[in-house]
Protein backbone atom coordinates (compact mmCIF):
# COMPACT_ATOMS: atom_id res chain seq x y z
CA UNK A 1 0.00 0.00 0.00
CA UNK A 2 1.59 3.34 -1.08
CA UNK A 3 1.29 6.29 1.75
CA UNK A 4 0.12 9.32 0.36
CA UNK A 5 1.71 12.35 1.95
CA UNK A 6 1.99 15.93 2.73
CA UNK A 7 4.70 18.07 3.13
CA UNK A 8 3.47 21.37 5.12
CA UNK A 9 6.63 23.92 6.55
CA UNK A 10 6.58 27.37 5.79
CA UNK A 11 10.82 27.04 4.69
CA UNK A 12 12.17 25.73 1.84
CA UNK A 13 15.33 24.25 3.02
CA UNK A 14 13.25 22.13 5.50
CA UNK A 15 10.29 21.06 2.90
CA UNK A 16 13.60 19.67 1.09
CA UNK A 17 15.50 18.44 3.49
CA UNK A 18 12.21 16.37 4.50
CA UNK A 19 11.73 15.10 1.26
CA UNK A 20 14.56 13.74 0.69
CA UNK A 21 14.55 11.61 3.51
CA UNK A 22 11.31 10.54 2.27
CA UNK A 23 12.60 9.37 -0.62
CA UNK A 24 14.20 6.41 0.55
CA UNK A 25 11.03 4.80 1.65
CA UNK A 26 9.51 3.20 -1.49
CA UNK A 27 5.87 3.27 -0.16
CA UNK A 28 5.65 7.10 0.61
CA UNK A 29 4.42 9.32 -2.31
CA UNK A 30 4.81 12.75 -1.35
CA UNK A 31 1.59 14.17 -2.95
CA UNK A 32 2.04 18.03 -2.47
CA UNK A 33 3.80 20.59 -0.62
CA UNK A 34 2.91 24.02 1.08
CA UNK A 35 4.22 26.86 2.48
CA UNK A 36 1.51 27.85 5.40
CA UNK A 37 -1.53 26.76 7.55
CA UNK A 38 -4.03 28.58 4.61
CA UNK A 39 -2.55 25.88 1.82
CA UNK A 40 -2.23 22.89 4.50
CA UNK A 41 -5.86 23.25 4.69
CA UNK A 42 -6.38 23.25 1.07
CA UNK A 43 -4.08 20.58 0.03
CA UNK A 44 -5.54 18.17 2.83
CA UNK A 45 -9.21 18.80 1.56
CA UNK A 46 -7.71 18.50 -1.88
CA UNK A 47 -5.49 15.45 -1.83
CA UNK A 48 -7.22 13.73 1.02
CA UNK A 49 -3.44 12.43 2.36
CA UNK A 50 -2.95 9.52 4.50
CA UNK A 51 0.03 11.31 6.17
CA UNK A 52 1.07 15.23 6.58
CA UNK A 53 4.29 16.09 8.01
CA UNK A 54 2.94 19.89 9.15
CA UNK A 55 5.03 22.36 10.50
CA UNK A 56 3.94 24.18 14.11
CA UNK A 57 5.71 27.35 13.90
CA UNK A 58 4.37 29.24 10.46
CA UNK A 59 3.71 32.51 10.66
CA UNK A 60 -0.08 33.47 10.06
CA UNK A 61 -2.22 29.96 10.85
CA UNK A 62 0.27 27.87 12.81
CA UNK A 63 0.51 23.98 13.03
CA UNK A 64 -2.56 23.70 15.59
CA UNK A 65 -4.52 26.56 13.65
CA UNK A 66 -4.60 24.22 10.66
CA UNK A 67 -5.62 20.98 13.07
CA UNK A 68 -8.80 23.04 14.39
CA UNK A 69 -9.65 24.13 11.05
CA UNK A 70 -9.18 20.92 9.48
CA UNK A 71 -11.62 19.07 12.39
CA UNK A 72 -14.08 21.48 12.24
CA UNK A 73 -14.15 20.80 8.27
CA UNK A 74 -14.21 17.22 8.58
CA UNK A 75 -17.04 17.61 11.06
CA UNK A 76 -19.10 19.86 8.98
CA UNK A 77 -18.98 17.31 5.43
CA UNK A 78 -18.12 13.65 6.99
CA UNK A 79 -21.70 12.89 6.84
CA UNK A 80 -22.06 14.02 3.00
CA UNK A 81 -18.78 12.76 1.67
CA UNK A 82 -16.99 10.94 4.24
CA UNK A 83 -13.49 12.12 3.87
CA UNK A 84 -11.06 10.60 6.45
CA UNK A 85 -8.73 12.43 8.85
CA UNK A 86 -5.20 11.93 8.18
CA UNK A 87 -2.34 10.83 10.02
CA UNK A 88 -0.32 13.92 11.48
CA UNK A 89 3.08 13.85 11.93
CA UNK A 90 3.97 17.46 13.85
CA UNK A 91 7.54 18.97 12.88
CA UNK A 92 8.67 21.76 15.82
CA UNK A 93 12.06 23.13 16.37
CA UNK A 94 11.71 24.25 19.99
CA UNK A 95 8.64 24.24 21.42
CA UNK A 96 9.16 21.71 24.28
CA UNK A 97 5.78 22.70 25.29
CA UNK A 98 4.11 21.20 22.59
CA UNK A 99 6.31 18.19 22.64
CA UNK A 100 4.60 17.46 25.65
CA UNK A 101 1.53 17.52 24.53
CA UNK A 102 2.21 15.06 21.22
CA UNK A 103 3.54 12.60 23.60
CA UNK A 104 0.67 12.57 26.35
CA UNK A 105 -1.42 12.37 23.49
CA UNK A 106 0.36 9.62 21.12
CA UNK A 107 0.29 12.12 18.35
CA UNK A 108 3.94 11.55 16.38
CA UNK A 109 6.16 14.51 16.27
CA UNK A 110 9.67 15.40 14.52
CA UNK A 111 12.55 18.01 16.28
CA UNK A 112 14.80 19.72 13.77
CA UNK A 113 16.46 19.44 12.21
CA UNK A 114 15.45 16.43 10.96
CA UNK A 115 16.74 13.12 11.56
CA UNK A 116 16.62 9.86 8.89
CA UNK A 117 16.25 7.54 11.84
CA UNK A 118 13.58 9.56 14.03
CA UNK A 119 11.74 10.16 10.18
CA UNK A 120 11.78 5.99 9.67
CA UNK A 121 10.14 5.89 12.88
CA UNK A 122 7.19 7.97 12.55
CA UNK A 123 6.91 6.18 9.41
CA UNK A 124 6.98 3.24 11.32
CA UNK A 125 4.39 4.11 13.71
CA UNK A 126 2.07 5.53 11.11
CA UNK A 127 1.89 2.04 8.95
CA UNK A 128 1.44 0.86 12.30
CA UNK A 129 -1.71 2.86 13.28
CA UNK A 130 -3.11 2.27 9.70
CA UNK A 131 -2.83 -1.27 9.95
CA UNK A 132 -4.67 -1.36 12.84
CA UNK A 133 -7.51 0.78 11.10
CA UNK A 134 -7.94 -1.58 8.58
CA UNK A 135 -7.62 -4.79 10.22
CA UNK A 136 -10.68 -3.36 12.36
CA UNK A 137 -12.79 -2.45 9.30
CA UNK A 138 -13.04 0.82 10.99
CA UNK A 139 -12.58 4.42 8.93
CA UNK A 140 -10.32 5.26 11.62
CA UNK A 141 -11.99 8.74 11.93
CA UNK A 142 -12.88 8.43 15.86
CA UNK A 143 -9.70 7.73 17.38
CA UNK A 144 -7.89 10.45 15.55
CA UNK A 145 -10.13 12.97 16.31
CA UNK A 146 -10.36 11.81 20.15
CA UNK A 147 -6.50 12.33 19.75
CA UNK A 148 -6.82 15.66 17.96
CA UNK A 149 -9.50 16.90 20.54
CA UNK A 150 -7.07 15.91 23.30
CA UNK A 151 -3.77 17.50 21.91
CA UNK A 152 -5.94 20.62 21.14
CA UNK A 153 -8.02 20.99 24.46
CA UNK A 154 -4.70 20.22 26.46
CA UNK A 155 -2.50 23.26 24.45
CA UNK A 156 -5.25 25.58 25.53
CA UNK A 157 -4.79 25.08 29.13
CA UNK A 158 -2.31 26.88 30.69
CA UNK A 159 -0.60 24.45 32.11
CA UNK A 160 -1.70 21.48 30.56
CA UNK A 161 1.11 21.61 28.14
CA UNK A 162 3.33 20.83 30.77
CA UNK A 163 4.71 24.19 31.56
CA UNK A 164 6.88 25.15 34.56
CA UNK A 165 7.57 21.29 35.58
CA UNK A 166 10.70 21.16 34.20
CA UNK A 167 13.10 20.32 37.53
CA UNK A 168 15.82 24.04 37.92
CA UNK A 169 18.43 21.59 38.31
CA UNK A 170 20.20 18.63 36.02
CA UNK A 171 22.71 16.14 37.08
CA UNK A 172 25.51 15.54 35.47
CA UNK A 173 28.39 13.01 35.71
CA UNK A 174 32.24 14.33 36.42
CA UNK A 175 34.86 11.99 36.82
CA UNK A 176 32.96 9.56 39.72
CA UNK A 177 30.88 12.49 40.83
CA UNK A 178 27.16 13.04 40.12
CA UNK A 179 26.51 16.98 40.54
CA UNK A 180 23.23 19.08 41.03
CA UNK A 181 24.20 21.65 38.02
CA UNK A 182 21.45 25.14 38.04
CA UNK A 183 20.42 24.83 34.86
CA UNK A 184 21.32 28.47 34.09
CA UNK A 185 24.88 27.73 34.55
CA UNK A 186 24.83 25.44 31.83
CA UNK A 187 26.37 27.06 28.30
CA UNK A 188 25.42 24.36 25.80
CA UNK A 189 25.42 20.42 25.62
CA UNK A 190 26.74 18.45 22.48
CA UNK A 191 25.94 14.78 21.18
CA UNK A 192 29.11 12.74 19.72
CA UNK A 193 28.71 8.72 19.26
CA UNK A 194 25.82 8.62 21.71
CA UNK A 195 27.16 10.41 24.36
CA UNK A 196 26.15 13.45 25.64
CA UNK A 197 28.46 15.98 26.58
CA UNK A 198 27.37 19.02 29.14
CA UNK A 199 29.46 22.19 29.42
CA UNK A 200 29.38 25.13 31.92
CA UNK A 201 31.22 28.24 32.57
CA UNK A 202 33.38 26.08 35.22
CA UNK A 203 33.58 22.17 34.32
CA UNK A 204 32.28 20.34 31.91
CA UNK A 205 30.77 16.28 32.28
CA UNK A 206 28.37 13.90 30.63
CA UNK A 207 24.33 13.85 30.82
CA UNK A 208 22.41 10.34 31.78
CA UNK A 209 20.23 10.57 28.75
CA UNK A 210 20.40 8.93 25.68
CA UNK A 211 19.21 11.30 23.21
CA UNK A 212 19.41 14.87 22.57
CA UNK A 213 15.15 15.14 23.11
CA UNK A 214 15.40 12.94 26.62
CA UNK A 215 18.30 16.13 27.48
CA UNK A 216 15.58 18.81 26.03
CA UNK A 217 12.98 17.24 27.74
CA UNK A 218 14.71 17.99 31.17
CA UNK A 219 15.27 21.64 30.05
CA UNK A 220 13.55 25.17 30.40
CA UNK A 221 12.24 25.39 26.30
CA UNK A 222 12.46 29.07 27.03
CA UNK A 223 16.44 29.04 27.55
CA UNK A 224 17.16 25.92 25.66
CA UNK A 225 17.03 25.86 22.33
CA UNK A 226 18.27 23.31 19.52
CA UNK A 227 21.15 25.46 16.94
CA UNK A 228 22.63 22.25 15.40
CA UNK A 229 21.25 18.59 14.89
CA UNK A 230 24.41 18.04 17.72
CA UNK A 231 23.92 20.89 19.81
CA UNK A 232 21.88 22.74 22.76
CA UNK A 233 22.50 25.65 23.68
CA UNK A 234 21.44 27.80 26.69
CA UNK A 235 20.73 31.32 24.57
CA UNK A 236 21.78 33.22 27.79
CA UNK A 237 25.19 31.95 27.24
CA UNK A 238 26.00 33.43 23.96
CA UNK A 239 28.82 35.39 23.72
CA UNK A 240 28.70 36.20 19.95
CA UNK A 241 26.81 35.40 16.65
CA UNK A 242 29.71 35.43 14.17
CA UNK A 243 28.51 35.18 10.48
CA UNK A 244 30.28 32.72 8.47
CA UNK A 245 30.38 31.37 5.23
CA UNK A 246 26.68 31.62 2.62
CA UNK A 247 24.81 33.35 5.26
CA UNK A 248 25.47 30.98 7.82
CA UNK A 249 26.17 31.35 11.66
CA UNK A 250 28.25 30.29 14.14
CA UNK A 251 27.33 31.31 17.97
CA UNK A 252 30.65 31.68 20.10
CA UNK A 253 29.59 30.34 23.72
CA UNK A 254 30.55 31.89 27.66
CA UNK A 255 32.35 28.79 28.50
CA UNK A 256 36.08 29.14 29.16
CA UNK A 257 37.19 27.96 25.59
CA UNK A 258 34.73 30.22 23.96
CA UNK A 259 33.54 27.17 21.83
CA UNK A 260 32.70 28.32 18.45
CA UNK A 261 29.13 26.47 17.71
CA UNK A 262 27.38 26.03 13.61
CA UNK A 263 23.65 26.86 13.67
CA UNK A 264 22.33 24.78 11.12
CA UNK A 265 20.26 26.18 7.90
CA UNK A 266 17.28 25.18 9.14
CA UNK A 267 17.55 27.10 12.87
CA UNK A 268 19.17 30.41 10.83
CA UNK A 269 15.86 32.09 11.01
CA UNK A 270 15.35 30.86 14.88
CA UNK A 271 18.45 32.81 15.14
CA UNK A 272 16.84 35.76 13.61
CA UNK A 273 13.87 35.99 15.71
CA UNK A 274 15.73 35.07 18.68
CA UNK A 275 18.22 38.32 18.23
CA UNK A 276 16.51 40.25 15.47
CA UNK A 277 19.16 40.13 13.42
Amino acid sequence: MTISALIIDDEQLARDELAYLLESAKDVEVVAQGANGIEAVELIEEHHPDLVFLDVQMPGLDGFAVIQRVMDRHRKQKDGNGWHLPQFVFATAYDQYAVRAFDVNAVDYLLKPFDRVRVDKALERARGRMTTVGASGSTGDSPIESQLDALLNLLKSPQGAGRGTQPTKLIVQAGSRLLLVDQTEICFAEIEEGVIRVVTQQFEGQSKCRTIEELLDQLDPMVFWRAHRSFVVNINQIREVVPWFKSTYQLRMNDKKQTEIPVSRAQTRRLRELFNL
